[in-house]
């Protein structure tokens, strides 16, 4: 997904965003996917984490950034208005595209 405004405006990024209060880790993922793109997704599980670090990324938080495996159930994609374009790729097939990229530690 191609981020329409900031933070990372024209950058490509994954869907998703916060965990609410009292929210699983699955059920804030579902949620986000379904608002950012309306696509309803099964979680196969974890693919990595990033931490994104409070003077990385200046100043504004400590993040940590979850990658998870899902697969498309239902739906067409349509985009919210945080985005402007998608593409779906193979992660070898992103060379051309400009990616976020906080400094953080991958796990």
């Amino acid at each position: 997904m191609r981020r329409a405004r900031s933070p990372a405006k024209g950058f490509y990024t994954l869907p998703g965003g916060r965990v609410e209060f009292g929210e699983s880790l699955h059920t804030a993922l579902r949620r986000e996917v379904d608002e950012e793109t309306c696509l309803n997704i099964e979680i196969i599980g974890l693919a990595g984490w990033r931490e994104a670090l409070p003077a990385a990324s200046g100043g504004g938080g400590h993040y940590l950034i979850m990658s998870f495996a899902a697969r498309w159930i239902a739906n067409e994609v349509v985009l919210n208005d945080e985005l402007d374009d998608f593409q779906w790729l193979a992660p070898d097939g992103l060379g051309g595209l400009t990616l976020t990229d906080w400094p953080a530690r991958d796990h």
